[in-house]
């Protein structure tokens, strides 16, 4: 089965390339591949901490991060343009900021799609920042199927 519209939500984990690779594999020739890679509102939190006790600090701080945060989302959307690019799809990628599910419900009704792709959860143990996206909550949102890829791991 192949589809001409898949939504990919990824984030470059080991889990989110196992299903990068499932939704490259779905996409009928000449396909598009949406492309959704969430910045988790967790970060927004991130100034708070004690040892940033001036406004400079706390401004060079965020400087810092939200350079570093661009650099790894451009990392990873221009990896996945290259992967599409050799496979002939059309690659449209968008990034979001907020909780992962409310991104994808919002970002799924904004495009066209057959099918959204999914990694699974990290098994237990597997070291990495936890942004959880509400799977239940996800489900019952789209509109269309929801595959979830198992994590290569598990």
């Amino acid at each position: 089965m192949s589809y001409a519209q898949v939504l990919l939500a990824s984030h470059g984990t080991r889990g989110a390339r196992a299903a990068e690779a499932v939704a490259c594999g779905l996409c009928a020739p000449g396909a598009t591949l949406h492309h959704l890679l969430v910045i988790p509102d967790l970060w927004r939190g991130m100034m708070g901490d004690d040892w940033l006790n001036n406004a400079r600090t706390r401004i060079a701080f965020g400087d810092y991060l939200e350079g570093q945060l661009g650099r790894e989302v451009a990392e990873e959307v221009a990896r996945l343009a290259e992967q599409t690019r050799t496979q002939e799809l059309d690659y449209r990628p968008e990034v979001r900021q907020g909780r992962p599910v409310d991104c994808l419900l919002a970002f799924s009704r904004e495009v066209l799609c057959e099918l959204v792709v999914i990694g699974a959860p990290r098994p237990k143990g597997t070291p990495g920042l936890r942004s959880r996206l509400d799977l239940e909550l996800a489900a019952r949102g789209l509109g269309v199927p929801l595959l979830i890829v198992p994590h290569p791991d598990a």
